[in-house]
């Protein structure tokens, strides 16, 4: 392909233009650029486009120039210099090849990218004279400019057809997210926001300053007929990189082009998702040229700080960034300064079941969630710690797209024959042992152990069910007769005389403890004690049932050789073993993608529920051909919802994202980092009195002293409230409601499991100096 030199250049400027220069090569993306300097030493700039480039486009641009030219903003513009003959763009062939050619003047000042010094004074001219320029080119319509173009911020959407470009699985969840956010806030009001030709581009090379100001625009190659918000939209994004307060930032630029040209508050409400829609736009690009080995440097010129801006987004609540471009704007804001939820409550009271709890001394709103930050309606962002039921991540675009899809087709239940869930049945079963080859899907983990006791019954022909002290297994009928959280707790009527309650296998509280290297055997002996009791009463059990790590009891990672001794007492005894893995199953524990394989075991029957949908409703039991045969005892098991094809691909959806996004190795490494983070705050705060889990699933107990090992209550709860308030959401757990519960989704990083631990030990110096402790 023929390219233009420095010689050519040279050549072009005398012959064509009667300007005798030097030329010296500029980067460009589309077209060639040359800064040419005369021997008087005036300065230009020659732009050179090959022939397969829209002439239409370039006369389209000229003309927006020449008209530029003729406000009060010709200093500010590029003008064009007419050839010899008068024309503003000339052709040229170089060896049989013809070349666009122009010439325009050069503006002095230096490029935003080069400017040490950026006051908000500076920031809030870059708006205005951005808004200006809008302003008169607001009347201006061009056939050429109303394109199909990959830069055109109206057409985000179209880069997720790149997004397998990113190589990162975390990089390509980011910008998915940001993507889905567009096509659900923005794209639905695109008609009705104003249009204009703009200019498309005003980023770090193409915005000059002169003393302190923005003085001009350069580079008119982007221009686009589009929603006007976009131009202001652009601007904002380059300009918020590489910055520590990006919202800031935008916000000054916002008030100075709405001093400008006034905005209305629609375009202000969407530009968040706008500026976060650019640089999706930027990062798939960059992804796909590295993709097509590009040695072109313009187009990584920004990668990384777009990626940095898009991690800086996604913790900027959207509420607040429109609240602060509305303030900017003197708009009526988005957040109420003194919000009441006194009439929510009320209402809540009145019409919703009376014994629903809330979290925190202040009730949140939530009103979105992205990934593993949750917003509220005061503006604020958390870091969600405690949500394992989001297990990617909340809004995650995989699971989001996937169940968009499938519902728009159809969703029906088993009596037909479907698809999906034959394919996730398959899925599922080939990450389990292979004795577990049939699913029973539902749409909950307290429905789901409800089934697996029953066909645990039907299957031994026994009723008695052991089950461990302080455990938590759902909220049916039979799941509260199981869960002596519920019975023996406000409101319980105690133990059925069918369910045989053993000692919870705590390390830290219990009769046998960390300095045991037998304890684990000695709490599964306790488990054939209560069997022997239940032999004496001419009884067997039905089964065993027992989260892999225990939550409600604690936080509680079962000690070693624990479950492989149960099972075989359970088993000798008749009974079936069955594994509730609704908390931590999916790769949470990190080490493995079931709790139950930590104990080297193989269950009769796993119950599966929480993360298994994201969110979505879906729990499943998994059993043997066996026991299924068993239940097959005539009555037909017919389940509503269970298995319809959405919660089939929201299932699938959930272990395509663990594997290809590797979040089992993610929940190993980060739980590392919260483990040996909190272990290092227990040297220093000996509130602190256990920490223990596995993987993203932790559990931090709380203590006045460890001699006695008196629970931290209500300390806790005040330490809980306080992180909440720097943007952390945690929650208490235990018997003794002692322990902080961690178990985020999965997609939580390294940067935010480093972040709460600094937070914490922040927040716990400050307690301790308050009440006079010495740490």
């Amino acid at each position: 392909m023929t390219t233009i030199t420095q010689e050519d250049a040279i050549q072009i400027a005398g012959q064509y233009f009667g300007i005798v220069a030097s030329a010296k090569p500029l980067n460009g993306y589309e077209e060639q650029n040359f800064l040419l300097t005369s021997f008087s030493g005036e300065k230009y700039i020659l732009k050179a486009a090959s022939q397969d480039f829209n002439l239409s486009l370039l006369q389209a641009q000229t003309s927006v120039i020449r008209h530029l030219a003729t406000t009060a903003l010709k200093d500010a513009i590029p003008s064009c210099i007419s050839n010899i003959e008068g024309q503003s763009i000339t052709h040229v062939e170089i060896n049989h090849q013809v070349f666009y050619v122009r010439i325009l003047n050069y503006l002095e000042g230096h490029f935003w990218v080069d400017e040490l010094n950026k006051t908000p004074g500076l920031y809030q001219s870059f708006g205005e004279l951005l808004g200006r320029m809008d302003y008169f080119m607001k009347d201006l319509y061009f056939d050429a400019l109303d394109r199909k173009y990959v830069w055109d911020n109206n057409r985000v959407s179209d880069a997720e057809q790149k997004l397998h470009f990113i190589t990162e699985p975390e990089k390509r969840r980011l910008a998915g997210y940001f993507i889905l956010q567009f096509k659900t806030e923005v794209e639905p009001i695109l008609p009705e926001l104003r249009y204009a030709s703009i200019h498309g581009d005003a980023n770090d090379y193409n915005v000059l300053v002169r003393n302190g100001r923005v003085a001009g625009f350069i580079d008119f190659g982007d221009l686009i007929w589009s929603a006007l918000i976009n131009n202001l939209a652009i601007a904002c994004t380059y300009a918020m990189l590489h910055t520590d307060n990006p919202l800031d930032v935008a916000t000054l630029i916002v008030k100075g082009y709405h001093q400008a040209y006034s905005l209305q508050p629609q375009e202000v409400d969407v530009l968040y998702y706008l500026i976060a829609g650019r640089l999706c736009i930027s990062v798939t690009q960059s992804a796909e040229q590295t993709h097509l080995n590009s040695a072109n440097e313009h187009h990584f010129l920004t990668e990384q700080y777009a990626w940095d801006l898009l991690q800086q987004l996604i913790r900027i609540n959207p509420l607040k960034a429109a609240n602060s471009f509305r303030k900017a704007c003197s708009m009526e804001p988005t957040i109420s300064e003194y919000p009441d939820y006194k009439a929510l409550i009320d209402i809540r009271r009145t019409n919703i079941g009376y014994n629903l709890s809330l979290s925190y001394r202040t009730p949140l709103k939530i009103v979105k969630g992205a990934l593993q930050y949750l917003y509220d309606d005061r503006g604020m962002t958390y870091i969600d710690c405690v949500n394992n039921v989001s297990h990617v991540g909340h809004c995650h675009p995989v699971v989001v797209k996937a169940m968009q899809k499938q519902i728009a087709k159809l969703n029906t239940n088993t009596r037909y024959l479907n698809d999906e869930m034959m394919a996730y049945a398959q899925e599922l079963t080939s990450l389990l042992p292979s004795k577990l080859s049939v699913c029973y899907f539902v749409n909950s983990g307290s429905e789901a152990n409800d089934l697996a006791i029953r066909m645990a019954r039907h299957f031994t022909l026994n009723m008695d069910v052991v089950v461990l002290d302080h455990a938590y297994h759902g909220t049916s009928t039979l799941a509260i007769e199981l869960s002596p959280y519920k019975f023996d707790g406000k409101g319980g009527n105690g133990a059925k005389p069918y369910i045989h309650k053993v000692p919870s296998p705590d390390l830290y509280r219990g009769e046998y403890r960390y300095d045991d290297p037998v304890a684990g055997k000695k709490y599964a002996n306790q488990v054939g004690m209560a069997i022997q009791d239940m032999v004496a009463q001419s009884k067997r059990p039905a089964a065993f049932i027992c989260e892999t790590l225990l939550g409600v009891g604690g936080q509680i990672p079962l000690p070693d050789g624990y479950l492989p001794e149960v099972y075989d007492h359970i088993r000798r005894a008749g009974g079936v073993c069955i594994a509730d893995e609704v908390q931590v199953g999916f790769g949470r524990v990190g080490k493995a993608f079931w709790g139950f394989q930590l104990q080297e075991v193989e269950p009769d029957i796993v119950v599966l529920g929480k993360p298994i949908g994201n969110g979505h409703p879906l729990a499943a039991v998994i059993v043997t051909s066996e026991i299924a045969a068993a239940f097959d005892n005539g009555m037909e098991y017919f389940n509503t919802f269970g298995g319809n094809p959405v919660s089939m691909v929201a299932g699938r959806s959930v272990l395509k994202i663990i594997e290809e996004e590797k979040l089992q190795q993610n929940a190993f490494h980060v739980g590392k980092v919260l483990l040996e983070g909190f272990h290092k705050l227990m040297d220093q705060f000996p509130i602190i009195g256990d920490v223990r889990g596995h993987g993203l699933f932790v559990g931090v107990e709380l203590v006045k002293d460890r001699i006695s090992q008196s629970p931290a209550v209500p300390e806790i709860d005040n330490l809980v409230e306080r992180m909440k308030e720097k943007g952390y959401l945690l929650s208490t757990d235990g018997p003794l409601h002692n322990v902080l519960k961690i178990k985020p989704p999965i997609v939580f990083s390294e940067q935010n499991a480093l972040d709460l631990l600094e937070d914490f030990k922040i927040v716990l110096e400050q307690f301790y100096k308050e009440n006079d402790i010495i740490s």
